[in-house]
């Protein structure tokens, strides 16, 4: 019987810094029964209990939006071996049908979102803090591009959002833990090398 503890890792970033690249490519190098991933994005409370600035626009860049009681419940039951289900966050798109994901227990669990450092209890809880950022005009033109393309979102309320909502909440949740991560990745240009660091750093844990 194997008794080892789940390897635990935590990956923050800022919007549009790369988080979901670098997951995919991580992913990659390993297979389904070696890692599982949870995502803080499948923990958004209904849009209804969101809450909303002072122009009356939803802000979704507040760790209050977060059920953060599910998501520690899931973890648990991850690092105890069982299987969780999750319905997917399909951003409030209301012509997509969330689909069920069933998430199982793996000897390395990644979790990644925005707010996962912050909520203390996770960010003492992991074996292996990752923080993964670009320049912030270099994230701004991802996100416009992103959230145009594959959200249908108009520019003015892309920057709307950056300015009032996602800006403020990187420097008040993400950058106070970026120097207490074991990694920085800078992500301006290519990360293959760093992804290819992790990667092997990840197989010696379970080659032990």
């Amino acid at each position: 019987m194997n008794l080892k503890k789940p390897y635990l890792i935590g990956i923050a970033g800022g919007s549009a810094s790369g988080k979901t690249y670098l997951l995919n490519a991580l992913l990659n190098h390993f297979n389904a029964d070696e890692i599982c991933l949870i995502s803080q994005d499948h923990y958004y409370k209904p849009q209804a209990e969101q809450l909303v600035d002072e122009n009356g626009q939803i802000n979704y860049d507040l760790p209050e939006g977060i059920d953060k009681t599910k998501l520690l419940a899931d973890i648990d039951q991850l690092l105890l071996g069982n299987s969780i289900q999750k319905l997917e966050y399909t951003f409030n798109n209301p012509a997509a049908k969330p689909k069920e994901l069933t998430i199982h227990p793996a000897p390395i669990i990644v979790i990644e979102g925005l707010f996962i450092f912050h909520f203390q209890e996770l960010f003492n809880a992991f074996d292996l803090k990752i923080f993964i950022d670009a320049d912030h005009d270099i994230k701004l033109t991802r996100r416009l591009e992103r959230d145009q393309t594959e959200r249908g979102y108009s520019k003015d309320s892309i920057l709307y959002q950056w300015h009032n909502h996602v800006m403020p909440a990187f420097d008040q949740y993400l950058l106070p833990y970026q120097d207490q991560c074991d990694i920085i990745i800078h992500n301006n240009n290519e990360i293959k090398k760093d992804i290819e660091q992790l990667a092997y750093q990840l197989r010696m844990f379970l080659s032990k």
